[in-house]
């Protein structure tokens, strides 16, 4: 086998462990929810066992291969997908205005849902892993709870650790899983040869013109087996889209297939195994190994998501919508894996409250599907102006294919819209706080950038006012953070304030963060000589990049500005912020970004400044 050959099957190895693992674990559940959960539970008899087999079928089919795998995942920003890719794809096509502003909160909205997802995934898991325990010793079940939330404990206190050691182990061992999916699927349908015609779509179709009703409630339950369906997506900048795509159509799809089918089979040859058809597929002597290998393979699903949380985190401050936070980097060669302790622990204490106060995977998949609905409607809207704007399809080509897609993903938020009273309202409760949370900081950003630059001067009128007042320099290297290099930065005006003098070489750095991936390191800064003593200085970064100053300044050597970091002082603006009644934002809008940015991140950890070179300037600012 050659060597591209090999890297891509490495790769998509890789991908089952990362990629697939919420997917990959939906079988847990979902037969179990369709046919004997608490909301609209389908009765069981053949043609529905049939029919609900053909829509999960044709359902894996249209959403996640052809949708997903082969489309969507083509809009990737120079490799790298997700929401907020999308959303920043979609912005460089549409120009400033009412429609790119809605565009750009329909894109933040969709990304405050992953982040609901991202609380219930490891929650419902988790607990249907567990509740295995139910069938291999009822008198267990009890136990259910404890067990979960110890394993959901150290699944976040293993977080700060990194998962580089453990990481190479979960494609194995989810390889392992998706045979076993596959194996006792297949068992299951050699039995019971005659589930394999759900393979025709017209099952599908016939369960909705006899059970008009019936179909469309179902389909609440049925978007178990997509979730994990946008990871396919988001992760794709871990490995590429042709590994990906191999896993998808070489092993994932046909594993899930079988055991579905397997599901189902046992379903019509014994219906009372829905109390649990996925565990009751193994034999009596494989259900301990079983309920330990389902929490291992929800362990690693969990992990995923929770993964995906910190970086769309780290999107999101790069790209201005969230206040610096903490982050750890916990492989020296991998960038990708990083640790947000403050996301870990919020999302810790929200599973923890979803598992005790739901109690159970029936109870917890009524919640389930309205994040990620809502998150597949939103991705189609936004690939729809990417496909107009940036690939030139036309109207007509963009609607056929999209609008199909919509049609499908608006049929099941829908569906699952009627569930909002039975714990769909968690969600969204929980998504729009994230998407006020992200609006608020955007917005509280530019109202103070506003402010700060009607008391700013012109850096150009300071530079000649300085050079021709006679003002004393020290010797070394100053360096000035500010967010418009045109104006003078208020940390400058008040070190001269108070110092009374201005030092050799004076350095006006502006961060720019970039709606790219990453910044190539021969790109990363663009240096400007102003005169003898300023300096502009611009430094890029990419939504992906670890932000790291004096790496990056370093470059600057090769245009002209050396800079002796021994010799040098980085000069913050540390702004006290003050709200006043009828501002252009709402007063409890202005209290909720004066709390963000009171515990905001500090800038000079954020950018990995030396901490004995950093000088921090406070000032007043009035909102």
């Amino acid at each position: 086998m050659s060597q591209p050959h090999t890297r891509t099957g490495a790769l998509a190895l890789a991908a089952l462990g990362i990629v697939y693992g919420d997917i990959g674990t939906s079988p847990l559940y979902t037969m179990k929810e369709i046919f004997a959960g608490s909301h609209y539970p389908v009765p069981i008899t053949h043609d529905n066992i049939l029919g609900i087999l053909s829509l999960i079928f044709w359902s894996l089919i249209i959403v996640v291969s052809l949708k997903y795998v082969a489309f969507i995942m083509r809009a990737d920003n120079k490799g790298e997908g997700g929401i907020m890719a999308l959303m920043a794809l979609v912005l460089r096509g549409v120009p400033e205005g009412r429609k790119s502003s809605f565009l750009m909160l329909l894109g933040l909205f969709g990304a405050a849902l992953f982040y609901g997802d991202g609380v219930i995934t490891p929650a419902i898991s988790v607990l249907s892993a567990v509740e295995g325990l139910e069938i291999a010793a009822p008198a267990l079940k009890h136990w259910v709870i404890p067990i979960t939330l110890i394993v959901l404990l150290g699944l976040f206190v293993f977080q700060r650790r990194g998962t580089g050691a453990v990481g190479r182990l979960f494609g194995p061992i989810m390889l392992l899983w998706f045979a076993t999916l596959a194996l006792l699927g297949a068992i299951n349908v050699a039995a019971v040869p005659q589930v394999l015609g759900a393979l025709d779509p017209t099952y599908a179709v016939r369960f909705f013109v006899h059970n008009p009703s019936l179909a469309f409630f179902s389909l609440g339950a049925v978007v178990l087996a997509l979730t994990g369906a946008e990871a396919l997506y988001a992760d794709m900048g871990h490995f590429g889209r042709k590994p990906v795509q191999l896993a998808w159509f070489g092993f994932v799809l046909p594993a899930l297939v079988l055991n579905y089918f397997g599901q189902g089979a046992l379903l019509l040859s014994n219906p009372a195994a829905v109390q649990n058809p996925f565990y009751l597929l193994a034999p009596d002597w494989a259900l301990y190994p079983m309920v330990a290998l389902s929490t291992v393979a929800t362990v690693i699903a969990s992990q995923a998501v929770i993964t995906g949380a910190y970086s769309i985190t780290r999107q999101a401050i790069q790209l201005g919508y969230a206040p610096r936070m903490e982050i750890q980097h916990t492989s020296g060669e991998e960038m990708g894996q990083i640790y947000l302790p403050g996301i870990n622990w919020t999302l810790l204490v929200a599973v923890i409250a979803l598992v005790i106060g739901f109690g159970s995977s029936t109870n917890l998949a009524a919640a389930y599907g309205i994040a990620v609905t809502g998150t597949m409607v939103i991705t189609s809207v936004l690939a729809y102006v990417v496909a107009r704007t940036l690939w030139g399809w036309s109207r007509l080509a963009g609607a056929t294919l999209l609008g199909g897609f919509l049609v499908v993903d608006c049929a099941y938020f829908s569906a699952n819209i009627v569930k909002i009273h039975e714990g769909g309202w968690f969600p969204l409760v929980f998504g729009i706080g994230i998407y006020i949370l992200l609006t608020t900081w955007k917005r509280g950003r530019q109202l103070l950038s506003q402010r700060l630059a009607t008391e700013s001067i012109p850096l150009d009128v300071f530079v000649k006012s300085v050079a021709t007042g006679g003002v004393p320099t020290v010797p070394g290297t100053a360096v000035f953070m500010t967010n418009n290099p045109e104006v003078t930065p208020h940390a400058l005006l008040h070190s001269l304030k108070h110092y009374k003098c201005l030092h050799q070489r004076m350095v006006i750095l502006n961060v720019v963060p970039l709606d790219v991936p990453y910044v190539a390191e021969n790109q990363r800064a663009t240096v400007q000589r102003v005169n003898n003593q300023f300096w502009k200085v611009k430094v890029f970064f990419g939504f992906m990049d670890v932000p790291n100053l004096p790496e990056s300044l370093a470059w600057c050597g090769e245009q002209g500005l050396d800079i002796d970091f021994m010799d040098t002082s980085f000069f913050l603006g540390r702004e006290t912020l003050i709200p006043r009644l009828h501002s252009e934002m709402a007063f409890w809008r202005e209290k909720l970004f004066i709390a963000m940015f009171r515990n905001a991140g500090s800038a000079a950890t954020y950018f990995q400044l030396p901490p004995n070179r950093v000088v921090e300037l406070g000032s007043q600012v009035v909102l």
